[in-house]
Parts: structure tokens; C-alpha cells; sequence
């Protein structure tokens, strides 16, 4: 029996239909499901605003940044398997990362450094390694962007973008501050050498393929290219400006047609994946179910347990984070991979303490929650993220159409 109000649920619906009638999104689909068992869809707009081609259940999106959860969880499997510790360093893997230097702080160029320990596997997963993103306001930003260091699509083999980052100095001294970055494309290149298979090999063959998830992918498939939405931005500047507040007013900056993903070159573990939404919603079942799905086991309950944990000193704010990150940082920690609730009220969110979620580029987001056994799906395909607070708008009005409680439990 479903502890949701059905005519509650229908809030999501007209909430839905208001951003793309408003020019804000333009179009977007969502799944609730309680218990593993789907509660509530919803779909509307246009995967095409030009064409207006209808968005559905089955438009392939760019997840971007909802691709870290899945490198993460690949990175564990070989943990669990004893293939490294997460305290190793990264230079164990990728030699670039041997003499390390820090910017020192205060610094104004990338010329201020100073010696720093080798960043690790940890570090890199829970961003506090050092490591940065070209959006983020740091002396580095410019060097990042000279060298299209965010590992888009065209921008060469993952093995050269590791090496390339491991050459530049880092933006602090690891483990001192949080701050939102690739360290886990690095972790990518990190599971090919460790594992022998390109990433995207070993994410078909170790998770993809046992969970049938076969609309997930780093190119897209010329027989599935007409259900690939395009992308879209309501900032009037650079689309990729993190920060940047919606104008209500969209303009393309990616078409499906002629996107870099139908030849994708870096497989980036960061944020390169495409995916379906129902495909998402297996993944993160698996993470629900205690990290087994279709009778296969990925992970050990008690490793997905350890990956949900807050695996800083305190929340996201507390590490004096100068970066951009796409959830909350008040009442925010961060696990393997993902964002963890500490404190709804310090969030400003609604929500239980331990749910943990992910959000990407182009306002995408998932959030899986043991206490209530709930998984949420959201996509669209509106960059930045920033555009608009539609993240805390949807956990609102799924707490909000919520009439009774479980007990929280991974599945049998």
C-alpha cells in the first residue's frame, strides 16, 4: 500500500507543466517509485522545442554529472575486490600525479605553489583532492579552460586528459578544503588501469549489462539518435556558467543531430554518460536494494553503507568551499560519490537524515532515501543547474504528497 496521496502527487504534474509553459525548461520527465515499485511518473514538453518533438518515459539525456555515482560504485567493486585502498595515492596509477604542487593560499597565479602530498583515491572521490573544475574561481580556472581540462566528449583519450591534469598544480593542499572537481573522471582512469578494460567496457560489462541497462552509454547510437533530446540554456552568457539564474527564455546550445556525443572520444567518469531515465532508475534501485538487482550482486550491503556515510569533518560548508556544487552545502556532507543529508532543516530541504542524492549540468537529479524507501528520478535538459531551485521545488512536493512513513531497509 502506497503512503502517498494520489491528488497530492498530481502537484508534481502542474509543477511540471508550469516550467515548460513558462519557457524555463523545455520539457522533463520524473519517476517515484516506493519500495522498488514506481509510484508516480510524470512527462511533459519537448525533447525538440524547434521541431516539437515530445519529451517521454524513453528520451535519452545527458546525465553529465549523475555519472559520478556510477564511477564511484565501479571504483568500490574493485576495492571490495582488494585491487587497491582508498588511501592509495593516484601517482600508484597515473605517474603525473608523483611530485605534486599546491597553489599556496591566497595565491593569484598558477605560479604560487608550494610541495604537496600525492592526492588519493579517497581524496579524489569526495573532492577534496586538491583538483578543480574551469568554472570554478580559482588562478587555475584559465589554464583548466586553455586546456579543455572539464573532459567533454572531443577532447581526447581519458588516459592523455589524467596525465594532462596531473601536470598542473593543484588548487590547495589535499585534504584541507572541499571543492567540486574531476577528481572522479580521474578515478576513471584509475578503474581502467586497475581493471585492464577502457571505462566504458568495464562499465558495460560490470554494471550496465546486469542491470539491463541498455539505454546508457558514452556515444550515443545512430538507431537510438532520434530519442536523444537536445540541450538547452536560459543564461544569456556562457551556458556552462555555473552560478548563472534562468532568463525564462531558451535557447539551444546542443543539438542531437550534431553532437560531439555520437563520436565521443574521452569517456568521462565525471560526467559523460547518456542515459534513459528508467535506466537510471535501475541503478539507483540496486543502490536501494543494498547493491543487488536481477539476482546479481555489485556491492556488499555493507560497503553501500560505508559510501553513504558523511565522509568529511563536517558538512560542505564547514571546508570553506569557494566552488560551485550541485547540491546544498549547509546540513551537506559527501560520501563515495554522492551528496548525503545531514540536517534538512540546515538545508533548507525537506528530506530524512542519511538520504543521498546526486544532481548534473543540465538540472538533472536522483535521490535515494532508506528511511522512507524512496528513489527519485528527475530529468530535463536545461544547463546550468543553477537556472532555477528546481531540486529542493520536487523534494517538496514528494514530501509534501507523502501521507504515512516505513520503516527504512534495504530491500530483500
Amino acid at each position: 500500500m502506497s503512503n502517498f496521496d494520489k491528488e497530492r502527487l498530481k502537484r508534481i504534474d502542474d509543477w511540471m507543466d508550469g516550467y515548460v509553459e513558462e519557457g524555463k525548461f523545455p520539457g522533463s520527465t520524473m519517476l517515484l517509485a516506493e519500495g522498488g515499485e514506481i509510484v508516480h511518473r510524470a512527462t511533459t514538453g519537448w525533447m525538440d522545442v524547434e521541431a516539437q518533438k515530445p519529451f517521454k518515459e524513453d528520451t535519452i539525456v545527458r546525465i553529465f554529472s549523475m555519472t559520478k555515482p556510477i564511477t564511484s560504485v565501479a571504483l568500490m567493486m574493485l576495492a571490495e575486490k582488494g585491487d587497491f585502498h582508498l588511501d592509495a595515492p593516484l601517482s600508484d596509477f597515473i605517474p603525473e600525479f608523483k611530485d605534486m604542487e599546491a597553489l599556496i593560499p591566497g595565491a593569484t597565479s598558477i605560479d604560487q605553489t608550494k610541495r604537496c602530498a600525492t592526492p588519493t583515491l579517497a581524496q579524489a572521490a569526495t573532492h577534496t583532492s586538491g583538483l578543480s573544475y574551469s568554472f570554478n574561481p580559482t588562478p587555475l580556472a584559465e589554464k583548466y579552460t586553455d586546456l579543455r581540462q572539464d573532459f567533454g566528449p572531443a577532447n581526447g583519450t581519458l588516459e592523455g586528459m589524467a596525465a594532462q591534469a596531473g601536470s598542473l598544480p593543484l588548487a590547495f593542499k589535499p585534504g584541507t578544503e572541499w571543492h567540486y572537481s574531476v577528481g572522479i573522471d580521474i578515478l576513471g582512469r584509475v578503474i581502467e588501469v586497475a581493471s585492464g578494460k577502457t571505462l566504458d567496457v568495464f562499465f558495460q560489462e560490470e554494471i550496465f549489462g546486469p542491470l539491463d541497462m541498455e539505454d546508457t552509454f558514452f556515444t550515443i547510437p545512430d538507431d537510438k539518435l532520434d530519442r536523444f533530446a537536445n540541450l538547452y540554456t536560459s543564461s544569456d552568457g556562457d551556458a556552462m556558467a555555473l552560478g548563472a539564474k534562468g532568463t525564462g527564455t531558451l535557447r539551444r546550445v546542443d543539438d542531437a543531430e550534431n553532437s560531439a556525443y555520437r563520436n565521443t572520444q574521452t569517456f568521462s567518469g565525471g560526467g559523460g554518460l547518456l542515459a534513459s531515465i528508467d535506466d537510471y532508475f535501475k541503478f539507483a534501485d540496486m543502490l536501494r536494494r543494498g547493491g543487488e538487482r536481477n539476482g546479481h550482486r555489485f556491492l556488499s550491503p555493507s560497503t553501500l553503507k560505508f559510501m553513504q556515510r558523511n565522509h568529511l569533518r563536517g558538512d560542505i560548508s564547514s571546508m570553506g568551499p569557494k566552488s560551485f556544487a550541485e547540491m546544498p552545502m549547509d546540513g551537506v556532507g559527501f560520501g563515495i560519490g554522492w551528496s548525503v543529508m545531514l540536517d534538512p532543516a540546515l538545508a533548507r530541504t525537506p528530506g530524512n537524515v542519511g538520504d543521498y542524492s546526486w544532481g548534473g549540468m543540465a538540472s538533472t537529479i536522483f535521490w535515494n532515501d532508506p528511511i522512507d524507501d524512496l528513489t527519485c528520478v528527475f530529468y530535463t535538459q536545461l544547463t546550468p543547474s543553477s537556472s532555477y531551485p528546481n531540486r529542493p521545488q520536487l523534494k517538496a512536493l514528494v514530501h509534501g504528497a507523502k501521507t504515512g512513513g516505513t520503516n527504512g531497509r534495504f530491500a530483500d
